[in-house]
Protein backbone atom coordinates (compact mmCIF):
# COMPACT_ATOMS: atom_id res chain seq x y z
CA UNK A 1 0.00 0.00 0.00
CA UNK A 2 1.65 3.19 -1.17
CA UNK A 3 1.06 6.12 1.15
CA UNK A 4 0.51 9.37 -0.70
CA UNK A 5 0.96 12.79 0.85
CA UNK A 6 -1.97 14.96 1.87
CA UNK A 7 -0.93 17.36 -0.89
CA UNK A 8 -1.29 14.53 -3.41
CA UNK A 9 -4.85 13.87 -2.25
CA UNK A 10 -5.67 17.57 -2.24
CA UNK A 11 -4.54 17.78 -5.86
CA UNK A 12 -6.50 14.63 -6.72
CA UNK A 13 -9.79 15.92 -5.32
CA UNK A 14 -9.36 19.30 -7.02
CA UNK A 15 -8.65 17.61 -10.36
CA UNK A 16 -11.46 15.08 -9.99
CA UNK A 17 -13.96 17.89 -9.41
CA UNK A 18 -13.39 19.06 -12.99
CA UNK A 19 -15.02 15.91 -14.43
CA UNK A 20 -18.73 15.78 -15.24
CA UNK A 21 -19.64 12.14 -15.82
CA UNK A 22 -23.43 12.49 -15.77
CA UNK A 23 -25.47 13.55 -18.81
CA UNK A 24 -28.37 15.42 -17.29
CA UNK A 25 -30.09 15.69 -20.68
CA UNK A 26 -31.14 12.06 -20.24
CA UNK A 27 -34.68 11.41 -19.01
CA UNK A 28 -35.21 9.06 -16.04
CA UNK A 29 -36.62 5.68 -16.99
CA UNK A 30 -38.19 3.77 -14.11
CA UNK A 31 -40.99 1.23 -13.98
CA UNK A 32 -43.39 1.35 -11.04
CA UNK A 33 -41.89 -1.87 -9.67
CA UNK A 34 -38.34 -0.54 -9.90
CA UNK A 35 -39.34 2.72 -8.23
CA UNK A 36 -40.97 0.84 -5.37
CA UNK A 37 -37.91 -1.34 -4.86
CA UNK A 38 -35.26 1.40 -4.76
CA UNK A 39 -37.03 4.53 -3.53
CA UNK A 40 -36.65 4.31 0.25
CA UNK A 41 -32.97 3.32 -0.01
CA UNK A 42 -32.30 5.98 -2.63
CA UNK A 43 -33.79 8.62 -0.35
CA UNK A 44 -31.83 7.38 2.69
CA UNK A 45 -28.48 7.30 0.88
CA UNK A 46 -29.14 10.72 -0.64
CA UNK A 47 -29.61 12.10 2.87
CA UNK A 48 -26.48 10.36 4.14
CA UNK A 49 -24.34 11.78 1.34
CA UNK A 50 -25.25 15.38 2.18
CA UNK A 51 -23.58 15.66 5.59
CA UNK A 52 -21.72 18.92 6.21
CA UNK A 53 -18.91 16.94 7.84
CA UNK A 54 -18.21 19.50 10.57
CA UNK A 55 -17.26 16.88 13.16
CA UNK A 56 -15.02 15.02 10.72
CA UNK A 57 -13.23 18.26 9.86
CA UNK A 58 -12.80 19.00 13.58
CA UNK A 59 -11.27 15.55 14.11
CA UNK A 60 -8.98 16.07 11.09
CA UNK A 61 -7.74 19.40 12.48
CA UNK A 62 -7.09 17.84 15.88
CA UNK A 63 -5.15 15.04 14.18
CA UNK A 64 -3.22 17.56 12.04
CA UNK A 65 -2.15 19.50 15.12
CA UNK A 66 -0.74 16.30 16.63
CA UNK A 67 1.02 15.08 13.47
CA UNK A 68 1.90 18.50 11.97
CA UNK A 69 0.24 17.50 8.70
CA UNK A 70 -1.65 20.73 8.18
CA UNK A 71 -2.63 19.95 4.59
CA UNK A 72 -4.62 16.93 5.73
CA UNK A 73 -7.74 18.88 6.84
CA UNK A 74 -7.82 20.54 3.41
CA UNK A 75 -7.86 17.12 1.76
CA UNK A 76 -10.63 16.02 4.12
CA UNK A 77 -12.73 19.08 3.27
CA UNK A 78 -12.38 18.29 -0.44
CA UNK A 79 -13.29 14.66 0.24
CA UNK A 80 -16.46 15.84 1.99
CA UNK A 81 -17.33 18.07 -0.98
CA UNK A 82 -17.04 15.07 -3.26
CA UNK A 83 -19.44 13.14 -1.02
CA UNK A 84 -21.81 16.10 -1.10
CA UNK A 85 -21.67 16.01 -4.90
CA UNK A 86 -23.00 12.47 -4.71
CA UNK A 87 -25.83 13.65 -2.49
CA UNK A 88 -26.63 16.51 -4.83
CA UNK A 89 -26.74 14.18 -7.85
CA UNK A 90 -29.00 11.71 -6.08
CA UNK A 91 -31.19 14.58 -4.94
CA UNK A 92 -31.43 15.93 -8.46
CA UNK A 93 -32.50 12.49 -9.65
CA UNK A 94 -35.18 12.33 -6.96
CA UNK A 95 -36.44 15.72 -8.13
CA UNK A 96 -36.60 14.50 -11.73
CA UNK A 97 -38.67 11.45 -10.83
CA UNK A 98 -41.00 13.56 -8.70
CA UNK A 99 -40.04 12.12 -5.33
CA UNK A 100 -39.22 14.04 -2.18
CA UNK A 101 -35.85 14.37 -0.47
CA UNK A 102 -36.26 13.14 3.09
CA UNK A 103 -34.97 15.01 6.14
CA UNK A 104 -34.76 12.07 8.55
CA UNK A 105 -33.80 8.40 8.36
CA UNK A 106 -33.21 6.04 11.28
CA UNK A 107 -29.88 4.77 9.94
CA UNK A 108 -28.58 8.24 9.18
CA UNK A 109 -29.78 9.52 12.57
CA UNK A 110 -27.94 6.71 14.37
CA UNK A 111 -24.74 7.36 12.48
CA UNK A 112 -24.98 11.11 13.08
CA UNK A 113 -25.38 10.56 16.84
CA UNK A 114 -22.22 8.43 16.86
CA UNK A 115 -20.34 11.02 14.82
CA UNK A 116 -21.44 13.85 17.10
CA UNK A 117 -19.45 12.50 20.05
CA UNK A 118 -16.47 11.26 18.05
CA UNK A 119 -13.27 13.32 17.96
CA UNK A 120 -10.92 10.41 17.19
CA UNK A 121 -9.43 10.37 13.69
CA UNK A 122 -8.97 6.63 14.05
CA UNK A 123 -12.66 5.97 14.73
CA UNK A 124 -13.67 8.41 12.00
CA UNK A 125 -11.45 6.65 9.50
CA UNK A 126 -12.77 3.27 10.58
CA UNK A 127 -16.36 4.48 10.16
CA UNK A 128 -15.76 6.05 6.77
CA UNK A 129 -13.96 2.98 5.35
CA UNK A 130 -16.80 0.79 6.56
CA UNK A 131 -19.54 2.96 5.07
CA UNK A 132 -17.63 3.43 1.81
CA UNK A 133 -17.20 -0.34 1.54
CA UNK A 134 -20.94 -0.92 1.92
CA UNK A 135 -21.54 1.94 -0.51
CA UNK A 136 -19.59 0.16 -3.22
CA UNK A 137 -21.92 -2.84 -2.98
CA UNK A 138 -25.00 -0.64 -2.67
CA UNK A 139 -24.30 1.50 -5.74
CA UNK A 140 -23.30 -1.51 -7.84
CA UNK A 141 -26.67 -3.06 -6.96
CA UNK A 142 -28.53 0.21 -7.50
CA UNK A 143 -26.93 0.51 -10.93
CA UNK A 144 -28.30 -2.91 -11.87
CA UNK A 145 -31.69 -2.38 -10.23
CA UNK A 146 -33.16 -0.53 -13.21
CA UNK A 147 -32.58 0.02 -16.88
CA UNK A 148 -32.36 3.77 -16.37
CA UNK A 149 -29.27 5.14 -18.19
CA UNK A 150 -29.26 8.32 -16.09
CA UNK A 151 -29.27 6.45 -12.79
CA UNK A 152 -26.55 4.14 -14.11
CA UNK A 153 -24.34 7.14 -14.92
CA UNK A 154 -24.92 8.60 -11.45
CA UNK A 155 -23.92 5.28 -9.88
CA UNK A 156 -20.85 4.93 -12.12
CA UNK A 157 -19.68 8.40 -11.12
CA UNK A 158 -20.07 7.56 -7.43
CA UNK A 159 -18.30 4.22 -7.80
CA UNK A 160 -15.32 5.86 -9.52
CA UNK A 161 -15.03 8.30 -6.62
CA UNK A 162 -15.58 5.69 -3.91
CA UNK A 163 -12.66 3.55 -5.06
CA UNK A 164 -10.26 6.45 -4.45
CA UNK A 165 -12.07 7.41 -1.23
CA UNK A 166 -11.32 4.00 0.26
CA UNK A 167 -7.70 4.31 -0.83
CA UNK A 168 -7.47 7.76 0.76
CA UNK A 169 -8.92 6.53 4.05
CA UNK A 170 -6.99 3.24 4.06
CA UNK A 171 -3.69 5.09 3.75
CA UNK A 172 -4.62 7.21 6.77
CA UNK A 173 -5.64 4.14 8.73
CA UNK A 174 -2.30 2.50 7.89
CA UNK A 175 -0.46 5.50 9.34
CA UNK A 176 -2.65 5.49 12.47
CA UNK A 177 -2.37 1.73 12.99
CA UNK A 178 1.41 1.85 12.63
CA UNK A 179 1.59 4.62 15.22
CA UNK A 180 0.13 2.31 17.88
CA UNK A 181 2.43 0.46 20.21
CA UNK A 182 2.69 -3.18 19.19
CA UNK A 183 1.02 -4.27 22.41
CA UNK A 184 -2.36 -2.72 21.51
CA UNK A 185 -2.45 -3.41 17.78
CA UNK A 186 -4.18 -6.77 18.23
CA UNK A 187 -6.95 -5.18 20.30
CA UNK A 188 -7.33 -2.30 17.82
CA UNK A 189 -7.70 -4.76 14.95
CA UNK A 190 -10.45 -6.64 16.77
CA UNK A 191 -12.30 -3.36 17.28
CA UNK A 192 -11.98 -2.68 13.55
CA UNK A 193 -13.40 -6.12 12.75
CA UNK A 194 -16.37 -5.92 15.13
CA UNK A 195 -17.32 -2.42 14.03
CA UNK A 196 -16.95 -3.24 10.33
CA UNK A 197 -19.14 -6.33 10.31
CA UNK A 198 -21.69 -4.96 12.81
CA UNK A 199 -22.19 -1.87 10.66
CA UNK A 200 -22.30 -3.99 7.50
CA UNK A 201 -25.10 -6.08 9.00
CA UNK A 202 -27.12 -2.99 9.90
CA UNK A 203 -26.76 -1.69 6.33
CA UNK A 204 -27.90 -5.03 4.88
CA UNK A 205 -31.06 -5.20 6.95
CA UNK A 206 -31.86 -1.57 6.14
CA UNK A 207 -31.28 -1.84 2.39
CA UNK A 208 -31.54 -5.50 1.42
CA UNK A 209 -34.15 -4.80 -1.27
CA UNK A 210 -31.42 -3.11 -3.30
CA UNK A 211 -28.34 -4.94 -1.99
CA UNK A 212 -29.89 -8.34 -2.76
CA UNK A 213 -29.68 -7.53 -6.47
CA UNK A 214 -25.91 -7.84 -6.35
CA UNK A 215 -25.61 -10.14 -3.32
CA UNK A 216 -28.80 -12.23 -3.20
CA UNK A 217 -28.33 -13.55 0.34
CA UNK A 218 -27.01 -12.17 3.61
CA UNK A 219 -24.28 -14.81 3.44
CA UNK A 220 -23.09 -13.73 0.00
CA UNK A 221 -23.18 -10.11 1.13
CA UNK A 222 -21.02 -10.90 4.18
CA UNK A 223 -18.55 -12.78 2.00
CA UNK A 224 -18.22 -9.71 -0.24
CA UNK A 225 -17.75 -7.50 2.80
CA UNK A 226 -15.22 -9.98 4.20
CA UNK A 227 -13.17 -9.62 1.04
CA UNK A 228 -13.30 -5.84 1.37
CA UNK A 229 -12.20 -6.09 4.99
CA UNK A 230 -9.25 -8.25 3.95
CA UNK A 231 -8.33 -5.84 1.14
CA UNK A 232 -8.15 -2.89 3.53
CA UNK A 233 -7.69 -3.78 7.19
CA UNK A 234 -6.11 -7.16 6.51
CA UNK A 235 -3.60 -5.53 4.22
CA UNK A 236 -2.93 -2.78 6.77
CA UNK A 237 -2.09 -5.35 9.45
CA UNK A 238 0.02 -7.43 7.06
CA UNK A 239 2.08 -4.46 5.86
CA UNK A 240 2.59 -3.25 9.42
CA UNK A 241 3.84 -6.67 10.47
CA UNK A 242 6.14 -6.87 7.44
CA UNK A 243 7.60 -3.45 8.23
CA UNK A 244 8.79 -4.73 11.63
CA UNK A 245 11.07 -7.24 9.92
CA UNK A 246 12.65 -4.90 7.42
CA UNK A 247 16.36 -4.41 7.94
CA UNK A 248 17.37 -0.76 7.52
CA UNK A 249 19.91 -0.11 4.76
CA UNK A 250 23.29 1.04 6.02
Amino acid sequence: MYTHSSQYWTNHFIHNATFERVNWDLEPQLSDGQRKRILSSLQAWQLGETSEGAHLIAAAKKYANRTHDFIFPIAVELFIKEEQKHGNNLGRYLDLIGEKRIANDWGDSLFRKIRYFNTSMELWTLAVITVESTAELFYKSLKDATGCPLLKQICDDILIDEERHIEFQAERMLAIYRSHHWSIRWFAFQVYRVFFFSTAAVVWFGHQKVLSIGTPTFGSYLREMGQKFANTFGRIRKETEMAKHLVPMR
